[in-house]
């Protein structure tokens, strides 16, 4: 582990978070549009995107998206009750309680993940710069840093309306 941390690592970290809160504050927003509270609509791509074999159990979705069991639960609780997911019993295990979406959950998903990738589309490269910028450490010692907000050589139109 490094020992000393410069001025443009400071700023690339900085940068970094900044970047990604950018990116949290429109996934925040868009589903709150979409009827969802953040949390809700976190636990629904969880959900939906469990890796193969994985069972989607509230314990496991509470370890991905890295929250306590009792808080998963009452997502699910509500998410249930506004007809986007459903419980249902494991099949060799009847004690087991699986989750799945139903077709409103995949439909409110689905249109949420498409606004989230384009979004992705737009903000993706300045996200992706300030990555690596802060894993290179500053600015790599080139003498030279993109502005802040602005991915190297970015295009990104909203990222040049906020630098003004």
């Amino acid at each position: 582990m490094e020992k000393s941390l410069t001025l443009a690592d400071y700023e690339a970290l900085a940068e970094l978070r900044y970047q990604i809160r950018r990116f949290l504050h429109f996934s925040e927003q868009a589903a709150r549009k979409a009827g969802l509270e953040p949390r809700q609509h976190q636990l629904m791509l969880t959900l939906k995107g469990l890796p193969a074999g994985t069972h989607p159990r509230i314990g496991e979705l509470a370890k991905r998206i890295q929250i306590q069991h009792h808080s998963a639960v009452e997502l699910v609780n509500r998410l249930a009750a506004s007809g986007c997911v459903r419980r249902h019993r494991g099949g060799e295990d009847r004690r087991e309680v699986l989750l799945s979406m139903t077709p409103r959950g995949e439909k409110m998903l689905r249109e949420l993940s498409l606004h989230h990738k384009a979004e992705l589309r737009m903000q993706g490269p300045a996200l992706v710069a300030a990555l690596k910028r802060a894993m290179r450490g500053g600015n790599a010692g080139n003498g030279s840093r993109p502005k802040l907000g602005q991915a190297a050589g970015g295009r990104n139109k909203d990222v040049r309306k906020q630098q003004r």
